[in-house]
């Protein structure tokens, strides 16, 4: 619970601190990211429990990652980062979850997310700020990418990209529970005003 308690007010800490660079107001920043001006005002004073969906939405008005609302200062030049050390992010009906290991520093970050799909469950994802680009690697398994309302095979050992700024589903498919390593490129610099 003090783990939680720590994660909520880093995350309040830095929502408020992107906020002040990006030079929004409240109103602004939750008519822009769709979220509730009482959400963000309880965020900020490290108050409910956001979700994913809010997080990226957050995150994506912000021009920054999603782990850079999560993460503390760096702390060294080398991060090594276990997965069972990353509380899940999302947790699917069939026990799928995905875990955001990291995001690189720089203009131009990488967030890396390790995923876990069961047979049929699906995680259907807003599209993101334009010059996002995602990739997934399926290490094994099979999964169905759904990117604009078209459906694409990924088996293990293949890898597809595209394009995030359109609505994206992932979905397990198969028999087998699919693992797959998920890298979102975010464009550099803040986003665009609205």
């Amino acid at each position: 619970m003090a783990e939680t308690a720590a994660a909520l007010r880093t995350v309040a800490h830095n929502v408020r601190a992107a906020r002040m660079r990006a030079g929004l107001s409240l109103d602004e920043l939750s008519r822009r990211a769709q979220v509730s001006k009482g959400a963000l005002v309880g965020l900020e004073k490290a108050q409910g429990n956001p979700n994913l969906a809010t997080l990226v939405r957050l995150a994506d008005t912000l021009g920054i990652s999603v782990s850079a609302l999560m993460q503390g200062s760096p702390e060294g030049r080398v991060r090594v980062v276990a997965a069972d050390a990353v509380a899940p992010l999302w947790t699917g009906e069939r026990g799928g979850e995905a875990r955001l290991m990291l995001t690189t520093s720089g203009p131009a970050p990488v967030e890396v997310w390790r995923w876990r799909l069961e047979p049929g469950e699906d995680y259907p994802s807003h599209p993101h700020q334009a010059g996002v680009v995602e990739t997934v690697s399926v290490v094994s398994g099979r999964m169905i990418l759904v990117v604009d309302g078209i459906e694409h095979t990924v088996e293990a050992g293949q890898t597809a990209t595209f394009d995030g700024d359109t609505p994206h589903t992932y979905r397990g498919a198969g028999t087998g529970t699919c693992h797959l390593v998920m890298t979102v490129h975010l464009p550099p610099g803040p986003a665009a005003t609205i």
